[in-house]
């Protein structure tokens, strides 16, 4: 029995061993990302050209991981590397603007430096950004891992299908889950333990929708959880803490649990 096993284990072995390891994948990201925030680096000065130069050896390493995981058949791996690296400053500016809404959203960022450096909120949707392009250019199992990795590292748990728009601001964000089907507009505020999940889990919903549709202009406080693929949040609407949405909302709207919190005087013996 054991004999079969190892072999068993051999030959998947001889299948996976051009795939790197998940640490170089999410290396090969925090590569990308210190190269764009020069704030995470070990502030080592580079020039323009050698900057420019850093991008490429990013983009063959791309095309190499590609090539590994047999990202496609048929396509021109390189193309498709390239293609990533043409969109990296579209997904920059979009970068930038989730720092922007951190920075004017929280009372306690002192600069963007500090939100680049510490904020977890940030570290995360870097990732998901970068997954995200990667999943818009049709790559398997790369996309995943990087948001896993940042999963891993702040709690928060986004799916690289969904779809996310800018100005994104993440509160503390430990706890957060935004699933794959999910529609999320501009300037959308989450705290944290906020759950965009679906009402069912059956594996015959895989190509639907399964997620919620966050507009724009909304604030979901911590530990709501708001569920269903045909639920929409409408714009410039807040959801409160603790609340459970399996319906729509329409725009404007104020939502919140209505606890009944009971304080009692105690009455203290005397010694």
């Amino acid at each position: 029995m054991n004999k079969e096993l190892a072999q068993q284990i051999f030959d998947k072995q001889q299948m996976l061993e051009d795939v790197p390891p998940n640490s170089v994948i999410s290396d090969w990201a925090s590569r990308l990302i210190c190269l764009l925030y020069p704030e995470l680096s070990d502030n080592n000065k580079k020039g323009t050209q050698e900057i420019e130069a850093t991008f490429k050896v990013l983009q063959s390493e791309l095309a190499v991981m590609l090539r590994a995981t047999k990202a496609c058949c048929n396509c021109d791996i390189d193309k498709v590397a390239a293609d990533f690296f043409k969109a990296v400053p579209e997904l920059y500016r979009i970068l930038n603007t989730d720092v922007s809404a951190i920075l004017n959203g929280d009372p306690a960022a002192k600069s963007e430096f500090e939100i680049i450096r510490a904020y977890p909120g940030f570290y995360a949707l870097c990732f998901y950004r970068i997954a995200h392009l990667l999943l818009l250019l049709d790559i398997p199992l790369l996309p995943r891992i990087l948001t896993e990795h940042a999963h891993s590292k702040t709690g928060i748990d986004i799916h690289p299908g969904a779809v996310i728009g800018e100005h994104f601001y993440v509160d503390h964000g430990t706890g957060i889950v935004i699933g794959e089907t999910a529609i999320i507009g501009s300037h959308v505020k989450l705290y944290q333990g906020v759950t965009l999940g679906a009402l069912s889990v059956d594996k015959s919903m895989a190509s639907t929708k399964r997620h919620p549709t966050i507009e724009d202009n909304v604030i979901i406080y911590s530990n709501a959880t708001v569920l269903g693929g045909n639920t929409v949040i409408g714009r410039n609407s807040i959801i409160g803490g603790n609340v459970w949405l399996t319906g729509s909302v329409k725009p404007g709207s104020l939502v919140y649990h209505n606890s009944e919190i009971i304080i009692e005087e105690r009455k203290l013996k005397s010694y």
